[in-house]
């Protein structure tokens, strides 16, 4: 079994900047990838940034940078310059070579003045 607990959330001012962290235990030796997931209200889950392997780290936000701890099952997501439509649940999923998908509770991001 994967636990993933992400750390970080929080309220902040338009501008702003959060770090979220999410880190993994148990029956890990390796992963596929990592990733960074987000959920507004009334919006689908999307992708916001993954990191994978011996393969391409993506974004799909200029603003966030994602990153890989030295531990190696530790990943970061640095956004910057957060806006009020980044307000959403920010999930982390990680994705094991057999193609198995463990996901986090969810940390909630409020930009809000």
């Amino acid at each position: 079994q994967v636990q993933l607990v992400e750390y970080g959330g929080g309220l902040v001012q338009p501008g702003g900047s959060l770090r979220l962290s999410c880190a993994a235990s148990g029956s890990i030796l390796s992963f596929r990838a990592m990733g960074w997931y987000r959920q507004a209200p009334g919006k689908q889950r999307e992708l916001v940034a993954e990191i994978s392997t011996g393969g391409p780290t993506t974004t799909y936000a200029d603003r966030f940078t994602i990153s890989r701890g030295s531990d190696k099952n530790t990943i970061y997501l640095q956004t910057n310059s957060l806006k009020p439509e980044d307000t959403a649940v920010y999930y982390c999923k990680m994705r094991t070579w057999q193609l198995v998908d463990y996901w986090g509770q969810g940390t909630q991001v409020t930009v809000s003045s």
